[in-house]
């Protein structure tokens, strides 16, 4: 439990530059960090399920696109309270990883992009799908780089 508490405060690294030290010196406590993971993860699943229902009202492809897109950011945001973001940051874009978060990015604007400014509600759920696929993909190559190292 110690080694998962190290590795997910930033802790297991073994030289850290001045930001992260800075962002150290003021970090929350695991408990706290468990927390808000929590909360921000649930957040991001009650949004998704909002947004997928609110898909079926008349004119609800604007809603559904913006819900299901918040939803998934704060999934994504809730890994920052465990390892922090910098440290998330840094991960998101090592190159294992580069290509799904750079997917997953434009993903996340496209789909804003079909459902409020193109009205391409077709276009709008092709890219909540690609999100979605493109989140599964950067976690098993997360998974994958954790299982081998």
């Amino acid at each position: 439990m110690e080694k998962l508490r190290r590795v997910l405060s930033g802790q297991d690294d073994e030289e850290q530059g001045l930001t992260a030290q800075v962002l150290d010196a003021s970090s929350l406590s695991f408990n706290t960090r468990l927390k808000w993971f929590a909360i921000c993860f649930v957040c991001g699943v009650f949004f998704s399920i909002l947004g997928t229902g609110l898909l079926w009202l008349p004119g609800g492809i604007k809603l559904f696109a913006v819900f299901y897109t918040l939803g998934n950011l704060a999934a994504l945001a809730s890994t920052c309270f465990l390892m922090g973001p910098v440290k998330q940051l840094k991960k998101m874009f090592e190159a294992t990883r580069l290509l799904a978060t750079i997917v997953m990015l434009l993903c996340f604007i496209f789909t804003l992009c079909a459902a409020l400014w193109w009205h391409k509600k077709g276009l709008a759920v092709l890219f909540c799908i690609l999100q979605f696929l493109s989140m599964t993909w950067d976690a098993v190559i997360k998974c994958c780089s954790s299982l081998l190292s």
